[in-house]
C-alpha cells in the first residue's frame, strides 16, 4: 500500500468517514456534504484511496432521484500497525487493522528495571513475531506505536526519569527501536495511549461525542490521561496526566517519584494490606481534584488492579464525587470502568501510529 494518498488532510477527513461508516460504506455525495468538499474533489480523492487499496465498493443505494448511488467503504485489512505496552512487569503486543480492531495478540513477562538492552531485545522479538504473522496478510505494517510509564518526551521518544526506574532517563527508546525494527516508531506514555484508543479507537463507543475526559490507569501503578476539546492533552513536555504523583497527605509514605503522600503511594499502600475500599476512596479523592480543576465530563478507570474489584473502586470513587457535587449543588461527573476493564494500552498504543492516517491524532 502506498501512502501518498494519505498525506492531505482532505484525504484523512475522507478516510475517517469511511472508517466511521463502518461495512455499510458511505456514498461521495455524503462525503461531499459531510466534508464541505466538492464532489470533484471528493471523487478525485476516493479515487486514489481505490487505487491505494484503501477503499472498496459495498454496494449500491437507493437514490431518490436518478441512478443509484455507489457505496464506499474502508478496507480494514489494506494497512496495520502493532501496539506495543511495556509495563513494569509484563509486555503486551498487539497486532491491528486499520480499524483498529485486533487481530492478533502476544504477551510476555517483563522487568522493566532489567536494562534498556534486555526490554528492546524482548520488544523487538515480539513486534517481530507480530509482523512475520502479518507478513502473510493483505496489508503491510505502517509502525509501530510504544506505550510505557512516564515521564517521557512524546515529541522525540526519549524517556525521562520513569518513576521507580531512574536508569531509563535520557534513553532514546524510539529512535533505538525504529533502528531495529525498520519501522516508524511513536512513543508515548501509557495513559495517554489508554486514553487516546477510548477517544478514537474501539474504545470509542463508550466516550461518545464527549469533549472532555479522564482516564485513570491504576496498574502496578497509578497515572491518568487526558482528553480536552476531543484531543488527547499531552501538555508542552508531555508532562500532563501525572495523575498518580499528586500529594494528597503532607508528611505521608515516601513514594518512589520521592515525594511524600502520593495518590500512587496511598492507593498502592491500601491495596497490599487488603483495603480495597480505603484505595477507592483516596482514588477517589484525587479524582474529584481532577474533576474541579479541568471539569471533564466523565471519569474512566481502568487498569489490573481496577479490574479485579471494579464496583468497588467504581462505587468508591463515584461517592467521592457525588458528596463534592452535593455540597457544591451542582451534577456529580459519571465514574466508570472503561470498555475492556482498561486494558486495552496496547490498542492504544496502536492508535498512536493509526490515528493520524484519520486525522485524529494530536492535542
Amino acid at each position: 500500500m502506498r501512502l501518498g494518498a494519505l498525506r492531505s488532510h482532505n484525504a484523512a477527513l475522507v478516510l475517517d468517514l469511511l472508517r466511521v461508516a463502518g461495512p455499510e460504506g458511505i456514498s461521495r455525495l455524503e462525503l461531499a456534504e459531510r466534508t464541505g468538499l466538492t464532489p470533484q474533489a471528493v471523487s478525485k480523492i476516493t479515487a486514489r484511496l481505490r487505487e491505494d487499496g484503501l477503499a472498496a465498493e459495498a454496494g449500491r443505494r437507493a437514490s431518490t432521484g436518478g441512478k443509484p448511488r455507489t457505496v464506499l467503504r474502508l478496507v480494514p485489512e489494506a494497512g496495520h500497525a502493532v501496539g506495543v505496552h511495556l509495563d513494569r512487569d509484563e509486555l503486551t503486543a498487539v497486532l491491528c487493522d486499520l480499524t483498529g480492531a485486533v487481530v492478533a495478540r502476544r504477551g510476555a513477562p517483563l522487568d522493566l528495571g532489567a536494562g534498556a538492552d534486555t526490554v528492546v531485545e524482548r520488544a523487538v522479538r515480539e513486534v517481530g513475531e507480530l509482523a512475520d504473522g502479518a507478513a502473510g496478510r493483505r496489508g503491510a505494517v505502517l509502525g509501530v506505536g510504544v506505550a510505557l510509564p512516564g515521564p517521557l518526551d512524546h515529541r522525540r521518544g526519549v524517556l525521562h526519569r520513569v518513576t521507580g526506574f531512574p536508569e531509563w532517563n535520557g534513553f532514546p527508546l524510539r529512535d533505538v527501536l525504529a533502528r531495529r525494527l525498520s519501522l516508524p516508531v511513536v512513543v508515548d506514555k501509557d495513559t495517554n495511549a489508554a486514553a487516546l484508543g477510548l477517544a478514537v479507537g474501539a474504545g470509542a463507543e463508550q466516550t461518545g461525542a464527549l469533549a472532555s475526559f479522564a482516564y485513570l490507569h491504576f496498574g502496578a501503578g497509578l497515572g491518568g490521561g487526558l482528553v480536552i476539546g476531543g484531543a488527547v492533552h499531552r501538555g508542552t513536555r508531555t508532562g500532563a496526566g501525572e495523575f498518580g504523583h499528586q500529594v494528597v497527605q503532607l508528611d505521608g509514605p515516601p513514594c518512589e517519584c520521592g515525594n511524600r503522600g502520593c495518590v500512587e503511594a496511598l492507593c498502592l499502600a491500601a491495596v497490599a494490606r487488603g483495603d480495597v475500599a480505603e484505595a477507592a476512596r483516596v482514588l477517589g479523592t484525587a479524582a474529584g481534584n481532577l474533576v474541579a480543576l479541568l471539569d471533564v465530563d466523565l471519569v474512566l478507570l481502568g487498569g489490573r488492579t481496577v479490574a479485579a474489584a471494579p464496583e468497588t473502586y467504581v462505587r468508591g470513587a463515584a461517592a467521592v464525587l457525588a458528596e463534592r457535587a452535593r455540597r457544591a449543588g451542582g451534577d456529580a461527573v459519571p465514574v466508570r470502568v472503561a470498555s475492556g476493564a482498561g486494558q486495552g494500552v496496547a490498542e492504544g498504543a496502536a492508535q498512536l501510529m493509526l490515528a493520524p492516517l484519520f486525522g485524529r491524532a494530536e492535542g
